[in-house]
C-alpha cells in the first residue's frame, strides 16, 4: 500500500492529473482491446566516478512521463508524453485507438512544463547521502587499493543509483504501483609489470540504495577482487585454439546462458519462429539434470521486480526442466496469441517504450556433484572463473563470448599458477546445453551487475549458475 500512496501523491496531487479522471480515461480508451496499460513513471538517478583524489558527479537527473498501449490481435498502438496532464493523456488515447486502426506507431513529445522536487521521503537511496560523505569512503578506498602494491597506476572508484517509482493502470482498470531501487558499484584497477600493463575489474549491485551500497565488507571485497584479478592477467599467457572439455564456475559465467539459451526462451522470438528453441514444447532440448529458471521475485537482485511492467506479479517461471522445455516467458500479448500463461515477463527500458518478454534473473539450478567432483572428471581441459560481454543469434543458437579469467585443468587439478587470457568461446546454445556433462551442486547468482539489450532498450538482469562441465566448445585464441 505504500507504494500506491507514494505514486498517488507524485503523480496526481503533485501534477495536473486527476486520479479517478485518468482511470475512467484509460478504461474508455483501452475499451475494446486485447489488453494494454497506462504507465505512470518518475525516476531519478545519480552516477559519479571517483578518480585521482576526485569526486566527479554527474548531475542528478528526474525523468517524468506515460507511455499508453493499445494492443489489438498482434498491433500496438502506442502513444507516450513526458507531459503529466489530461490533455497530454486524451491526446494519447485518441491517438493509440487511431494507431489500432491504421496499424502505425506514434509518440506525443510535450516537454516537460514543470521543475520536479525532492518529493519522496529519506527512504529514496538517492537522498540518503551526501557528497561529504561519499568522497570520504571513496577516498578511504582508494587509498587501502594503492596501499597494495607500489605499481598501481591507476585506481577508478564508479556508482550509478536510481529509483523509480512507476504506477500502472491496465485495461481492466487494475492498478498497481511499484518502487524501484537500483544501484551499482564498480573498482577498476590498472598496473604495469615487467612491460606489461592490464586493467581488470569487478562490481556489485542490487535493488537497494546507498546504505547497502556502501557496506564496508563489500567494498573490500570489490577492491581486492579487482587487484587479485589484475595480478591475474598481468601474469596470463594468451591461449591457443583447440576443443577440450571445458568447466565454467559458479555465478557471472552463466551470462553464457543467458545469450545463449535465455533470449531463445522469450515468447516473441518462438511466436514468430525466429528461434531455434521454437515449437518444441516438451522435447529434450538439454542434457538430463539441467534445468533452467528465470525468477523475477527474488529479494533485492537486480533483475527483481514486485510486478512487471504491464502490472502483473513476478514469479519462479522454469523453463527447462531436467532437460526438457516446458515452458517461454512470456508477457501478455504473446501469452494471448500463443495460448499461454503470462508470466511476468513484460519489461520496457522506460516509460516511452514498450514492453515485451525479456529475463529477469536467469539461472541454471544445481546438481548432484561438488564442484571439485566436477574438475576432477577432466584430464585436459579449461576452467573458467569469468567472463564478459557476447553475442548470439536467436535464430541459428550460435554464440560467442570473450574470457577474462581461465586456467588449465590437468589431470583433475586447476593450475591457478599459469593463468590463460585473450580467449572466446564459441558454440551453440541447444548444441552445448546437450553436451553439459555434469552439474556441480552449488548454483549462485552473480554479484549484481547485469543489463541486456535487446531490440534498443536495456534492464537490469541477473544470471547465476553452479559449476559446470561443458564439452565440444571451441575456443578461440591469440596463443
Amino acid at each position: 500500500m505504500r507504494a500506491l500512496a507514494v505514486t498517488d501523491r507524485l503523480f496526481f496531487a503533485e501534477t495536473e492529473l486527476n486520479q479517478q479522471k485518468v482511470k475512467n480515461l484509460v478504461t474508455s480508451a483501452l475499451n475494446g482491446s486485447d489488453g494494454g496499460e497506462l504507465f505512470l513513471e518518475q525516476s531519478w538517478e545519480e552516477s559519479f566516478a571517483f578518480y585521482e583524489g576526485r569526486l566527479q558527479s554527474s548531475p542528478m537527473s528526474v525523468s517524468e512521463g506515460f507511455g499508453l498501449r493499445f494492443i489489438s490481435g498482434e498491433k500496438e498502438g502506442f502513444a507516450s508524453s513526458g507531459r503529466l496532464d489530461m490533455a497530454a493523456l486524451q491526446n494519447a488515447a485518441k491517438a493509440v485507438r487511431a494507431i489500432h486502426t491504421h496499424g502505425h506507431d506514434a509518440a506525443i513529445s510535450v516537454p516537460r512544463n514543470r521543475v520536479i522536487r525532492p518529493l519522496y521521503d529519506t527512504q529514496n537511496p538517492i537522498l540518503a547521502m551526501d557528497n561529504a560523505d561519499k568522497i570520504k569512503v571513496l577516498s578511504d578506498l582508494e587509498a587501502y587499493i594503492r596501499s597494495k602494491d607500489s605499481e598501481i597506476i591507476d585506481v577508478r572508484l564508479s556508482a550509478t543509483t536510481e529509483y523509480q517509482a512507476i504506477q500502472i493502470i491496465r485495461a481492466d482498470g487494475h492498478r498497481v504501483a511499484d518502487l524501484r531501487p537500483l544501484s551499482r558499484f564498480g573498482v577498476e584497477v590498472k598496473m604495469s609489470k615487467n612491460g606489461k600493463t592490464e586493467k581488470r575489474g569487478f562490481s556489485f549491485g542490487g535493488r537497494y540504495g546507498y546504505k547497502e551500497l556502501f557496506n564496508e565488507a563489500s567494498l573490500f571485497h570489490a577492491a581486492d577482487e579487482a587487484f587479485r584479478q589484475t595480478l591475474v592477467a598481468l601474469e596470463a599467457a594468451p591461449m591457443r585454439a583447440c576443443s577440450v572439455p571445458i568447466v565454467m564456475g559458479p555465478g557471472w559465467p552463466a551470462v553464457m546462458i543467458h545469450e545463449a539459451v535465455g533470449h531463445g526462451l522469450e515468447g516473441d522470438a518462438n511466436r514468430k519462429g525466429k528461434s531455434v528453441y521454437a515449437g518444441k514444447i516438451g522435447q529434450r532440448v538439454a542434457s538430463p539434470g539441467v534445468t533452467i529458471i528465470d525468477q523475477g521475485n527474488i529479494a533485492d537482485r537486480r533483475g527483481s521486480l514486485n510486478f512487471d511492467d504491464e502490472g502483473f506479479k513476478t514469479r519462479e517461471n522454469v523453463l527447462i526442466e531436467d532437460g526438457i522445455l516446458v515452458g517461454y516467458m512470456q508477457d501478455q500479448l504473446n501469452a494471448r496469441l500463443m495460448g499461454a500463461e503470462i508470466t511476468g515477463n513484460g519489461r520496457r527500458e522506460a516509460y516511452n517504450k514498450r514492453p515485451m518478454p525479456r529475463m529477469t534473473n536467469t539461472f541454471m539450478a544445481s546438481g548432484q556433484y561438488t564442484p571439485q567432483e566436477v574438475v576432477a572428471s577432466v584430464k585436459d581441459g579449461i576452467y573458467i572463473a569469468g567472463m564478459s560481454g557476447g553475442s548470439v543469434n536467436t535464430t541459428t543458437g550460435r554464440f560467442n563470448f570473450a574470457v577474462t579469467e581461465a586456467y588449465p585443468i590437468k589431470n583433475g587439478q586447476i593450475n591457478y599458477d599459469q593463468p590463460i587470457k585473450d580467449m572466446t568461446v564459441q558454440g551453440n546454445g541447444p548444441e552445448a546445453m546437450n553436451n553439459v556433462v555434469m552439474i556441480g551442486n552449488d548454483s549462485k547468482l552473480d554479484s549484481g551487475i547485469g543489463m541486456c539489450g535487446k531490440s534498443g532498450q536495456s534492464v537490469p538482469v541477473g544470471v547465476g549458475q553452479p559449476t559446470v562441465r561443458m564439452d565440444g566448445l571451441k575456443i578461440d585464441g591469440l596463443g
